[in-house]
């Protein structure tokens, strides 16, 4: 079971080289020093590298606003580091077990204000700063929100290559049966679907039934489908290095008046929602667009989440979807659109695709139907 499209081109050492020095121009836009990356996407996006492990022994990859970036890495970790897709265009040095590693990863530095990696670790930053009281840190999200959120056409290719893998899996989960299995299974079974249409990577698979659906982050448990039951289905993990994730809510045999009723203004909120997306416009535009609907139809209280998150290397980055978020949209951007209304207690409706900002607005990487599906 796959979907037959070609694997795309690897990134080359020319494409990091242009998201280096293009990361090092936004880091000198916003008055720092440098960049200290460490195992993580940030990394993974600039260089190709992904170490086999993140441990506690320290890998930071040193981006000067002026000069050549390099990495220092554990000796014994030096040869991945070296057939890393990305190594003509970093310098690279070591540091060996019993030695001091800040001190050497001092001497990449000097003083100033640089941005780290959200996911370094408080012991290697605690270590850095006792070794160079003269430098001041701040995270990269805070400093560099939009680093990897701009995505070129090669990544695009790759956001709808695993979003409509994403909707293949929910393509074939309909027709398996819902009643009388658990959430569990049903998990089990979206799971197996994104692996057989290429997912290299799992990671969610939300099945919400019955009051459960009311928990926008319940995944899953042993409660027994029934019939009668709405049911979330949020499922998403990495194709090609890249980002799935969508959501359709269905229903196992016919639903109440209410429940379509719901399940209607969530339809017309995502809708609203997508409509709000084009360039120049602030991505709280998109959140009060789709809340709007919601409100409007007396369900603002049981809207409990932001409205979106982005997506590429992670399944969840900036830019995000929410009040008081002014960056504007920019073509490239990618960002789900999810409004939901959850009822304690009694059930939950979410709706969710993948959409790109276009020049003249937007379009969805997820194209399966919006209308609530019966399933047996």
């Amino acid at each position: 079971m796959t979907d037959g499209t070609p694997a795309p081109a690897p990134f080359t050492a020319a494409d990091f080289a242009v998201r280096l020095k293009r990361a090092a121009q936004a880091a000198d836009a916003a008055d720092l020093t440098g960049l200290l990356l460490t195992p993580g996407p940030d990394l993974l996006y600039l260089t190709g590298y992904a170490p086999v492990a993140i441990t506690e022994r320290i890998t930071m990859l040193v981006v000067p606003v002026e000069g050549d970036p390099t990495m220092i890495v554990p000796k014994l970790e030096r040869p991945d580091a070296e057939a890393s897709s990305g190594a003509s265009v970093f310098g690279l040095t070591d540091w060996t077990d019993g030695s001091d590693p800040y001190h050497a990863t001092a001497g990449l530095l000097g003083p100033g204000r640089y941005a780290l990696s959200d996911s370094a670790w408080a012991m290697h930053l605690l270590g850095l700063q006792e070794q160079l009281p003269d430098t001041s840190y701040v995270s990269m999200t805070t400093a560099l929100p939009m680093l990897r959120a701009i995505k070129d056409d090669d990544e695009l290719e790759r956001l709808a290559a695993a979003g409509a893998a994403a909707d293949e899996a929910y393509r074939e989960i309909l027709k398996v049966r819902f009643a009388g299995r658990s959430e569990t299974d049903i998990g089990h079974e979206l799971a197996q679907l994104l692996r057989g249409f290429g997912h290299s990577q799992v990671d969610f698979t939300v099945v919400g039934s019955g009051p459960n659906g009311a928990n926008p982050h319940h995944e899953m448990g042993d409660r027994i489908i029934e019939h009668g039951d709405m049911v979330v289905l949020d499922f998403g993990g990495l194709k090609h290095g890249y980002g799935s994730d969508t959501t359709r809510t269905v229903h196992v045999g016919e639903p109440t008046d209410e429940e379509r009723e719901v399940h209607e203004i969530v339809r017309r909120a995502q809708q609203a929602g997508f409509e709000a997306v084009r360039p120049g416009a602030e991505c709280q535009e998109v959140d009060r667009a789709a809340r709007a609907v919601i409100a409007d139809a007396g369900y603002g209280e049981y809207f409990i989440h932001r409205v979106g998150h982005g997506i590429g290397l992670t399944t969840h980055e900036p830019p995000y979807m929410v009040e008081g978020e002014r960056q504007p949209m920019q073509p490239g951007m990618c960002f789900s659109i999810e409004p939901g209304i959850y009822l304690p207690g009694r059930f939950g409706v979410r709706i969710e695709d993948i959409v790109t900002v276009t020049a003249d607005g937007g379009r969805r990487l997820n194209r399966t139907p919006h209308e609530m599906a019966i399933v047996g």
